[in-house]
């Protein structure tokens, strides 16, 4: 519920991220002269730390920093202001005295990305739009589909068949109009993309990706209040289209531009990325600008299973603008960092989460993270929604008679 308050609207428009051609706002998200994908510009008002005191418990607390106009446009179903955890058991076993684990599988529909399908649902209601969707590897789709449920529009999700179960039930249970393509998530990317600009659907992370990727910004901005405004030293961050990383740098350049935060400039990004579909971390170490496309994604991280991604340019600018690194894992250290979080801090992640846990260790054995650096990792999303693969290396219960003694010989 949304405290009754006067606020000083934010202007927006948009602006090319190659050429700098600016646009009024608008259901657009391509540049008409180079084709660059389109940023949200902000006119800031005047806003301080007392702006956001007593306010709700959700990234809406940020309103003036979001690309929604009116208020009344919100589709908020209660994202975000997720746990910042001091991970003093982890941290102490990786030799880590500041350590902090961002929680996101705790969020409405148990993943980060409630942050930009909230965002885009709100600006496609804004905009007048009839329909939603996405193009998902599996959060998404649940994700926008919880968000469309709350607006009160159909949502069109198309997603590769072989996301996990759960996830396809959640999207589903929302009423969400599944379509299940068999192919890689490239493929659905490409048919969600023609259907959208074909028919006038708002899909999320296409067509209303300039607004969408705003959503993720709130990792900044939280982050920074629960820190007391400080910066952190170095942020372990899953990749899969690159959209998040990019977005997370953008919400903190932005507390500095409105004078919220300063020394931006140090902290140090580190791109964490799944072994058989690691294209961002494979430029990354061949000192190369181009990224290759994986045409066949082989990883348990599904959810990060992008074998082309759309920002995977922008993201070595990143690296490179804040002296960051990219590195990958494969399927048993990933699996074995999903145990490590959960066995030391009581938090269950899905594989990418573990992608961030596995990649965190090989930071600090590689000497790339100090002991008393204050290091962020993101915790993506929720083990119950991808429960197959932990499976396979967890002893399954033996089944016991119901007999006090026998039983009681097994407790020790």
């Amino acid at each position: 519920m949304f405290i009754e308050e006067k606020l000083i609207l934010t202007r927006t428009s948009l602006q090319c991220r190659e050429c700098k051609k600016e646009y009024d706002n608008a259901f657009k998200y391509i540049c008409d002269e180079c084709f660059g994908p389109l940023d949200v510009k902000y006119d800031f008002p005047q806003i301080t730390k007392n702006t956001f005191t007593n306010r709700e418990h959700t990234y809406w607390r940020y309103f003036e920093l979001l690309p929604i106009e009116n208020r009344s446009n919100i589709v908020s179903i209660g994202t975000g202001m997720t746990p910042l955890i001091k991970a003093n058991n982890l941290g102490k076993k990786l030799g880590l005295n500041n350590l902090y684990i961002k929680n996101d599988s705790v969020n409405p529909t148990f993943s980060f990305k409630d942050r930009p399908a909230g965002v885009a649902v709100s600006k496609a209601k804004e905009f007048g739009l009839s329909a939603v969707g996405c193009a998902s590897t599996g959060n998404l789709a649940s994700a926008t589909a919880a968000h469309a449920a709350k607006a009160g529009l159909p949502c069109h999700v198309f997603a590769p068949s072989t996301i996990e179960m759960a996830k396809i039930t959640q999207a589903l249970s929302y009423g969400a109009n599944y379509i299940s393509v068999d192919g890689t998530y490239d493929d659905a990317n490409r048919i969600a993309a023609q259907i959208g600009d074909s028919k006038g659907i708002g899909i999320v992370n296409i067509n209303m990706r300039s607004h969408y990727v705003e959503g993720s910004k709130t990792f900044s901005f939280e982050v920074a209040e629960q820190l007391d405004w400080q910066v952190p030293d170095q942020l372990i961050i899953p990749v899969g289209s690159g959209a998040m990383l990019n977005a997370i740098c953008k919400g903190f350049e932005e507390l500095e531009t409105v004078s919220l935060l300063d020394g931006v400039s140090n902290m140090h990004m580190i791109a964490a990325q799944p072994h058989g579909c690691a294209p961002i971390v494979d430029a990354f170490k061949k000192n190369s600008k181009e990224v290759i496309p994986v045409e066949n994604p082989d990883t348990v991280a599904k959810s990060l299973a992008i074998g082309d991604p759309g920002d995977g340019r922008y993201v070595l600018k990143r690296l490179a603008q804040y002296n960051g690194c990219a590195e990958e894992c494969n399927n048993k250290e990933i699996l074995d960092a999903i145990l490590l979080l959960a066995q030391t801090e009581g938090i269950f992640t899905e594989p990418a989460g573990g992608v961030s846990i596995s990649v965190l260790q090989k930071m600090v054995e590689q000497g790339k993270i100090d002991v008393n650096d204050k290091v962020v990792c993101y915790v993506t999303g929720n083990g119950l929604k991808a429960t197959e693969s932990i499976m396979e290396i967890l002893k399954k219960p033996d089944v016991m008679k119901a007999d006090i003694s026998e039983i009681s010989a097994v407790v020790n």
